[in-house]
């Protein structure tokens, strides 16, 4: 019974981000002793928000998945084939991961409350799949191993992540945002920190900030995010088709209407998708406003000095060009590299357009804020690497489990991969009790990354715990400022 209840919390709760949001939303304004109206008027708009944020890209993913298709056809490569699915592993071990994110939440509430990290993870549906790929890894070094083990390993080991992901980012954030309303939970903070990183090497972002680049007259357009990005994904969706197989592109239009022409549709697409970025920001814009100033009451009364971690898009509006760069650059890399593998025999790769998209762009608004547009390609750049390697390195280290998350993955995931893999083959020796050490091993070197983090950040003069004055926090009022 307890356990059915708390795969119903897993499933319903925290793989729902709406409602996690509009809860958090509800806890916050209650906490702060908000009368009934501005409680429910606040917890609902906060979860309409999200809602609208995922109608957009319930839109522009439905192009995404049709260019996958067209582009894998233009390129004339077969996907690999895998002999486990990830169907049949949730199948399996689907209990085994609502465990997993259940009592890692648990543990990661427990963590930012003790050690005041500040951040608290609430992106839901990484919440559901950093559990799957823990969940995965510990089962392919270890097979069948009680279901205990697997769960508090697995709890640990999820906990400990949520935890320092969005603290080891921070400093980065607050550049980004001009602000420390909330911080980035998204696994592709490996690439957003060190496009982050490598951006100044390249460019300027007072000189060379994407948002402020000077055009033609004649091109000033490109200025419009909405027009800019309708221009180029319908030029990279007609070029896709003139090199893909007509059957194929015939089928994805007809998905769409069985009588529009294939071309027309190419078109539609473009513009569907650039519809689709412009909802995503508008419902971003509609829930940052409400959860932010909500979860004063959390970190006020719960939490001390707390702050939500939230998912990739919150940050879209401070550059929304970045994004599109972002997108192009890593896409091109990715695509580049493609090639490369399949010339020498390496892996047939799949291009993930989801990953590209939100992945690459995150990347590159991280990018624009160290380097500007410069930055931004090459956080771009360093994201198609990643996500081509990973995939490839991915798809073998889970092949006797679900391969199929290598093709899903954002680049956080291939680090879990290599950290719990690696671990758990340097203890594979000590029997029962290695996937223990793992636990345990991971625990201590998330003590130890987090005393160094906070004491970085503390010689830096960063706001690292939340009895701590923020020395660069804009006005609350204003979540989405733009530089």
């Amino acid at each position: 019974m307890a356990v059915d209840v708390l795969e119903f919390i897993a499933t319903n709760v925290f793989n729902e981000v709406a409602i996690l949001i509009g809860l958090i939303t509800m806890i916050g304004l209650l906490l702060q002793r908000k009368p009934v109206e501005d409680l429910i008027g606040g917890a609902i708009r906060a979860t309409i928000g999200v809602l609208i944020l995922f109608i957009g890209v319930d839109v522009f993913t439905g192009g995404l998945e049709s260019f996958q298709a067209i582009v894998a056809s233009a390129v004339g490569l077969d996907p690999p084939e895998a002999s486990n699915t990830l169907d049949q592993f949730l199948g399996e071990h689907g209990s085994n991961v609502a465990l997993v994110i259940t009592f890692g939440f648990v543990i990661h509430l427990v963590l930012v409350r003790v050690f005041k990290t500040r951040y608290v993870y609430l992106t839901g549906h990484l919440l559901f799949w950093m559990a799957v790929v823990i969940t995965a890894c510990l089962v392919q070094a270890f097979g069948d191993i009680d279901q205990w083990r697997i769960v508090l390993v697995g709890s640990i080991i999820a906990g400990c992540y949520w935890t320092i992901q969005p603290l080891f980012i921070a400093p980065m954030m607050r550049r980004v945002i001009s602000s420390d309303d909330w911080g980035y939970a998204h696994t592709s903070s490996s690439v957003a920190w060190l496009g982050g990183k490598v951006a100044p090497l390249v460019g300027d972002h007072q000189q060379h900030d994407v948002e402020n680049v000077r055009m033609p007259r004649r091109l000033s357009f490109f200025k419009d995010v909405t027009v800019s990005t309708a221009v180029v994904i319908g030029v990279i969706m007609l070029i896709a088709i003139a090199f893909a197989d007509q059957g194929v592109a015939s089928e994805q239009a007809a998905n769409y209407d069985p009588e529009v022409n294939t071309w027309v549709w190419a078109v539609i697409a473009a513009f569907r998708f650039a519809a689709g970025i412009a909802i995503l920001l508008y419902g971003v814009r509609m829930f940052l406003a409400e959860i932010v100033p909500a979860f004063t009451g959390i970190s006020e009364k719960a939490i001390k000095g707390s702050r939500p971690g939230l998912d990739v898009p919150t940050i879209f509006p401070v550059a929304p060009s970045a994004v599109m760069v972002g997108f192009v650059s890593t896409t091109a890399t990715f695509l580049i590299l493609m090639g490369v593998f399949a010339a020498l025999g390496w892996f047939v790769l799949v291009p993930p357009m989801i990953m590209l998209f939100f992945v690459g762009a995150g990347a590159a608004v991280y990018g624009n804020a160290f380097g500007g547009w410069r930055g931004s390609v090459v956080a771009g750049a360093i994201t198609g690497v990643a996500l081509a390697f990973g995939q490839w390195a991915g798809w073998h280290m889970l092949a006797d489990t679900a391969p199929e998350l290598a093709t899903l993955a954002d680049p956080d995931w291939y680090i879990m991969m290599l950290v719990v893999l690696g671990l758990s083959e340097l203890f594979s020796g000590f029997g029962a009790n290695a996937v223990l050490l793992v636990a345990l091993v991971v625990a201590v070197a998330f003590g130890v990354w987090l005393w160094t983090v906070k004491r970085i950040q503390r010689r830096a003069g960063e706001p690292v715990t939340g009895l701590e004055p923020e020395s660069d926090v804009t006005d609350p009022s204003s979540p989405t400022k733009e530089r």
